[in-house]
């Protein structure tokens, strides 16, 4: 007898399946899902949750909200964020502060996990909507974050 109950419950659960995936065809959404890439490259915009690369956003006086404080170094479980920092003399309070010299960024390292971003405690860090990676030389993968001559943000400390 578990031999045509075993039959009965296989073709069961296959209707139900069927009738699952009969809803969504004769239910589909009516508005478009697929991008043709190619064709609309000036109005494409990637969602809010994508995660292109990471990125370390400047105001227009060139500053930003990176204090070197290497939390996000520290996080990154394959080691794609690297931070170079040397203890300067401050010309405002004349006392040795910790500033960075290069935050570089390793893409071609990365795994996309978003733990830098979580660890980072002053939010210096950011996913760019950016998903075009392809070339040819892996080096252009390399990024430095911090733009030549920026600086931290006042009333941004460790």
């Amino acid at each position: 007898m578990s031999y045509f109950s075993d039959i009965y419950k296989g073709i069961k659960t296959l209707f139900q399946g069927m009738g699952v995936t009969g809803k969504y065809f004769f239910h589909a959404r009516k508005e478009i899902i697929t991008q043709q890439y190619p064709d609309n490259k000036d109005t494409l915009k990637m969602f809010d949750r994508f995660r292109g690369e990471v990125v370390m956003p400047h105001d227009e006086n060139n500053e930003h909200r990176c204090t070197g404080c290497q939390s996000c170094e520290l996080a990154c479980p394959n080691g794609s964020i690297e931070i170079i920092w040397d203890r300067q003399v401050d010309p405002e309070t004349g006392k040795k502060k910790k500033m960075i010299d290069k935050h570089i960024y390793h893409l071609s390292m990365c795994t996309m996990c978003g733990l830098c971003i979580e660890a980072c405690p002053t939010n210096a860090i950011v996913w760019s909507q950016e998903f075009k990676h392809a070339t040819f030389n892996r080096s252009e993968l390399t990024k430095i974050l911090n733009k030549p001559g920026s600086k931290v943000k006042k009333g941004i400390e460790d």
